[in-house]
This record gives C-alpha cells, structure tokens and sequence, in this order.
C-alpha cells in the first residue's frame, strides 16, 4: 500500500517509541564496531548459493570467508562437499602480451609470439580457433595447426577492425565487452566485426602530469552534435581472407546495435537506429553476399532502447523481445518474420529480465516489477497468453537463481525492515524449505536505524518513492539536518524496498543525529518509458524539480533544519548535486558534486542526444538544463571534485563551472585528483572518502571531528 507523504509515520507520534524507555535500554555501538568490526550477533554472514550443479542440485558455499563448495540436494537438502574447483573447459589468455591456450586437462599452449599485444581473444564455439585483435586489425589462430588468419589489414591510429570506437564501448556495446567488437558464429565458420573509421572524430585531450613534462592522451571522442565514427559490418570465413561488407553506407549518419548470428549460422540479424534514436530496425543480413531486409522497426516519439537480451526459440519457432514501445516494458512472442504471434505481459507494470524459455511446456519464466515499482518478483506466463503467475510470496523484493530446467528456485528477499533471508521453491512456488536468515540472535537487542520507505508527490500530481532513514532517538519535537545520496539517471533508480544494512556509516550518521534520504525522480523507472519521456530534451529539468518537491515535503513536517539540507552524487548525481545547489538554491544548502557533467554539450553524442537532441537542434534545452546558468543564485558551501583524467565525463565539465563561478565571485571548494578516471581508486578513493567526513562535520554538522576517526585513519 502507498502512503502520501501526509501521512509519514516517522514524523508523526506513532514513532515516539523510539524514545520510549525500551529503545534507551537497547544497546549502541562503539566506534570500532562501526568502522572497524561489526558485532556478527546483529547480521551473521550467511550460506551463499552460487549457481546449480545440474537441474535438482545447487551450489551453496559455507563457512568463513565463504570459501567451501557443497553440492545440496532440492529435494532432501543432503548436501556433500563439492571436489576442489577445477579448471575443465578450454579457456585462452593474454601473458606477455602474447596468447595461451589452455585444453580441459589444463594442458597450455603458446599459439602467438609477437611484440604487440593481443586483445580480447576470444574461444570459437567449437574451441577449435580463437579470434583477438592486434593493432586494431582482426585475427585468428587455429589452435591444432598455429596457423593465423590476418582478416584486415587497415587498422590504425583512427581505423580499429573488431576493436569498439569509444562511443561504442561506453554507450552501444557496453563496458563488460572491454573494447570487443566482433562476434563468432554458432558454428565457428565465420566471424562479424565492426569496422570502425574515427578519422573525423574530434579528439580531446587529456593531461597527464607525470614525468617532468607530463603529457597528452588524445581520445577521439563526440561531443553531441560532433561527427561520429563511421561503422560498416563485415563478415569473414575463418581461416580465409577476404571480406563481404553488409549493405549499408557507413557514410550514413547511423548508430549499429549488437548483432545476432541465428543458430544454423546462415543469417546474421543486425540492429540499425537513426542519429535522432527514434527509429530502431532490425535487418537480416545473408552473410555470403551482406544483402539486407527488415524484419523489425520499432519508432518512438521519444528514443528507442536497444534490444540486448532477445532470446531465439529452437527450430524457427520464433523470438522473444521486451519493448516499452507501450510506455511499459513487457515482452512479445514474435515470429521469424517480425509478425506478432502473441503479447504475452501488459498493463502499467515492467518485465525485468527473461530468465528461462521453457520449450517444452510452452512458459516463460521471468522477474517484473508488478506487485510494486520498488520490488522484483518471478513470474510466469504461457507462451499462448493469459495473465503471468506470481511465484515469489509477500512483501519482499526477491532475487532469484532459477534451476536450468526451472524445476526449483532459489530467493534472496527482504524489505526495509526484514533482513535477508533465503529461501527453496519449486517451479510453482510451493515452499520447500527456509534455507537461512542474516538476522542474528542480538539483532532485537541493539538500538538501530530505522529505514521506511514513503511517496511524495510532485507539483504535478504524480506519487513518487523515496526512503528516509532516521536518526537514533528519534524526536518529533527536534529538527535534523538532512542528507541525500543521489544518483538520478534515466532509469536508473536506488529507491528499493529490500534491506539496507543498519550498520556502518548508515549508523554512524544517524548516531549523529543526521536524516539520511535516498530520492527516485520521475525518470528512475518506477513509472515505465512513460515516465522518462517526460525528461525528452530537456534532461535534468523535471528531475531537479523532483528532488525539491520531494525536499519540501519533508520540511513542511517540521522536523528539517532548513539551514542544513546537503546532497551529493557522482556522474549524473554530481549533475544533480550542481544543479541543487544553483538552480536549487533556495531549497540545498550544502553539497558535494563528483566527476559532474555541467554542460550536455560536453557529454557524447549517443548518450545525450538520445534525450536532448542535437544542440543545434534544442539549444533551449541545453540551456534551461545546465548549472552553469544558474551559478549565480548558488549560496551554499558546494565542494566540486574531479579527476585530471577522467575520460568518461572530461575535467573541462568542472573546470567550465569553476570558470564561473570565480567570475560571479563564489564562494566554492574545488578538489582535484590527479591521475584519476571516472570515479577514485586507491589512496585517492581513501582522501576523498576522509574529506567528506571532514565536509560533513565541518561544514553540515558544524561539530568538531571526533577523534576516533583521525587514529582511524592512520
């Protein structure tokens, strides 16, 4: 059941309990046992299932450190250690920049010897070849013979053949693909790769400052509006020279998804999108000569996603893809032909992830956010229709392992006031057994933060989630300062009803009288693609104003000190956290943005014209969107921090901002980490850790830092 924010218990008499003589008997934690060790009576570690051994056998490690291996039976839970893991699959690896091979019995073999390095080599379905790049050209090895395949022969500085355009692995491709572009066939005859031509790519430099004179690292990287990579598909026979192009024209201004080779590798499936991103085709590519015909279009009046995880029924039954063209994610049982056989989900609800086609008895098996936006559940549904069956129980947010044929599963669920547990079902989600609780036997005993999780609504009528947690002895009749961690991306929300550990900084913050609040805009997911539509060209806007309706509903309880009301993120929640604190100024006084973009003409293309549009096609947009156009209503103490090298949201962002607000004349910090990329590792990750601490006390708190933290931090 949603609550308004009218009706928040945690402001109202109802929680006074927490000043009653019961919570002032429980007991507090130290220091230590907050930093340093955590009593294991509170939340004991629990058995972690990792995976199944086969269709009614799971894989649960026990014991400290977690580092013992037990087969479980579903059925009768007997359970036997599990033989030392063994290496028993044939794997590649890069040592000395040159590739080995490794066969099921552990055997190892050298297959190239070269002064440049290899990259991404990557295993034929058959384990007879592998493919890698060097240089920025395409290659493979066959293992038995050591004979090598050159596929490509232009690669350069501004020219990669199966190596990504940085665009494409951070925005299309993904990070996890580490640069990797090009894919095998299911029968390991051919090879598909993405050429890529960077050459009227602008490039931005960056600085390094080591050495006496330091150095620049030039990056090909398109700001929106910019000219991006030209790409072409091509397709190779492996072990032959020789290239068929697929029919497009890489002069196109165009975007290319991953591909999908079908399983009797004679048809490769390529995903094509428009610069706008508001028309996605899927094409199918005949590999012996790349000629092309549509099989799918998807159009939007917004942006169109990529499809990423469409699954291929056996023997041409047909395929699974999950579209929010609707304004909900649900999925759709298309024939080979792009023709709609069924919709199997619908409503105003999102699928999540399809985790099992079960053939044979014609179901699906999938997680959705159905019951509530701030849960996952499992579910499944025919493959002829009708309405999907829950098969998780309560109110939890649940986490699941599904068996490989489906027979059984595994949940790990909570919600804010209920530690984690796990538990065995079957596949209709009939309880079997309870497997274990992270509650330990002191839990009840100990004075503990409480999180709930409540609605706002905002000036325009919409119920949005938010989780508050609370300060130790808790009193209405007092005012807390309060303090926001954000992040705030499209579709990309932390406001869930699942466990939140009580401990740690969690603690120490509430121990020290602060209300600590995590925020979901309207973008974040909860209302489906038709909540994020509401962001289209004008990206941060609708969110900013978000986070102060839902601010202002907190104050208007009567328990925030309006002279302490601080947030803080990174990436997009620095954009956020600098646009709270100029834009927002009348509502955040205090704030720490890290690694932020200030300007979306700064940011890349794909990623940002996907909501703004070009910014000669929307420069309204990139205007009213910006902090730099509010920097002057900033009033607040605002630390701004960035890494030298960041060469995902470029340094010149922060610096742009600085620019002016030393010309308005500001009061601001500005911290910088030489060397760092996009986000702090290391002993830089510690400073920055340690000087929002001192920020906190210093500055928000306005107490002395304690002591303990200084020996803490030797």
């Amino acid at each position: 059941m949603k609550l308004n924010v009218a009706g928040i218990a945690f402001f109202a008499g109802a929680l006074t309990f927490s000043m009653s003589a019961l919570a002032q008997q429980k007991k507090e934690l130290t220091f230590n046992e907050v930093f340093v060790k955590a009593p294991k009576e509170i939340i004991k570690p629990m058995p972690i299932q990792k995976g199944w051994a086969d269709n009614t056998h799971y894989i649960e490690y026990r014991g400290e450190g977690q580092t013992n291996p037990f087969t479980v039976d579903a059925k009768t839970g007997n359970a036997v250690p599990s033989a030392p893991a063994q290496v028993n699959e044939a794997s590649v690896s890069v040592k000395d920049k040159n590739l080995f091979y490794k066969d099921a019995s552990s055997k190892e073999t050298q297959l190239t010897k070269d002064t440049l390095e290899e990259k991404n080599p990557t295993l034929s379905p058959d384990c007879k070849q592998v493919a890698f790049t060097r240089k920025n050209d395409l290659y493979s090895v066959d293992i038995n013979s050591g004979k090598e395949t050159r596929y490509s022969t232009d690669g350069s500085d501004v020219v990669y053949n199966g190596w990504a355009s940085w665009v494409y692995y951070e925005e299309i491709l993904g990070r996890p693909t580490k640069y990797k572009a090009f894919w095998w066939s299911p029968d390991s005859k051919q090879i598909a790769f993405m050429h890529f031509d960077d050459s009227q790519v602008p490039v931005f430099p960056i600085y390094n400052s080591n050495g006496q004179h330091g150095f620049l690292e030039n990056t090909r990287y398109p700001e929106c509006g910019d000219k991006n990579p030209e790409v072409k598909m091509g397709i190779v026979t492996a072990g032959k020279t020789g290239t068929v192009w697929t029919d497009f024209n890489p002069k196109d201004d165009q975007y290319f998804g991953t591909p999908f080779w079908m399983a009797d590798s004679k048809t490769l499936w390529m995903q094509w999108m428009n610069r706008d991103q508001n028309d996605l085709i899927i094409y199918s590519v005949k590999p012996a000569n790349g000629s092309k015909s549509i099989i799918y279009e998807e159009k939007q009046k917004t942006w169109v996603d990529w499809f990423d995880d469409m699954y291929f029924l056996k023997n041409g039954q047909g395929f699974i893809l999950r579209s929010d063209k609707t304004g909900w994610g649900h999925f759709y049982y298309m024939d080979l032909t792009g023709k709609l056989k069924k919709q199997l989900t619908s409503g105003n609800w999102r699928v999540a992830d399809l985790l099992l086609v079960d053939e044979k008895a014609q179901k699906i098996f999938f997680t959705a956010r159905k019951e509530a936006s701030t849960r996952f559940d499992l579910y499944k549904v025919s493959l002829k229709g009708g309405e999907p069956k829950r098969l998780t129980f309560g109110d939890y947010d649940h986490t699941v392992s599904l068996s490989p044929d489906g027979s059984y599963f595994i949940t790990t669920y909570s919600n804010l006031h209920s530690p984690i547990k796990t538990a065995l079902l079957d596949r209709n989600g009939k309880l079997i057994r309870e497997l274990a609780s992270s509650q330990g036997a002191e839990y009840a005993n100990y004075n503990l933060p409480k999180t709930d999780l409540v609605y706002y609504k905002t000036r325009d009528g919409l119920d949005l989630p938010m989780t508050v947690t609370l300060p130790l002895n808790f009193d209405k009749n007092k005012k807390y300062p309060l303090w926001i961690s954000i992040y705030g991306g499209p579709d990309a929300g932390t406001v869930y009803d699942r466990w939140k550990s009580p401990l740690g900084q969690n603690y120490w913050w509430a121990k020290e009288g602060m209300i600590q609040v995590a925020i979901d805009n309207r973008s974040a997911g909860h209302l489906g693609k038709t909540g994020m539509n509401y962001i289209y060209r004008q990206l941060g806007k609708y969110e900013i104003d978000d986070y102060i309706d839902a601010v202002n509903s907190l104050k208007a309880k009567g328990n925030i000190d309006e002279n302490k009301v601080g947030i803080t993120g990174g990436s997009f929640g620095g954009y956020i956290t600098a646009m709270a604190l100029t834009y927002g100024a009348d509502v955040f006084t205090h704030g720490i943005a890290m690694f932020s973009p200030t300007d979306w003409a700064l940011y890349d293309t794909h990623y940002t014209e996907r909501y703004m549009d070009k910014p000669q096609d929307n420069p309204e947009g990139y205007k009213l969107t910006s902090p730099l156009t509010y920097a002057d209503k900033l009033k607040g103490k605002f630390r701004i921090v960035h890494g030298t090298m960041d060469d995902n949201v470029h340094m010149q962002n922060s610096i742009q901002l600085v620019n002016k607000l030393e010309d308005l004349n500001k009061h601001f910090e500005f911290m910088l980490y030489p060397g760092e990329r996009h986000g702090f590792r290391g002993l830089k990750a510690r400073h920055s850790s340690q000087e929002t601490t001192r920020f906190l006390y210093k500055d928000f708190l306005e107490k002395p830092l304690p002591v303990d933290f200084l020996e803490y931090w030797k």
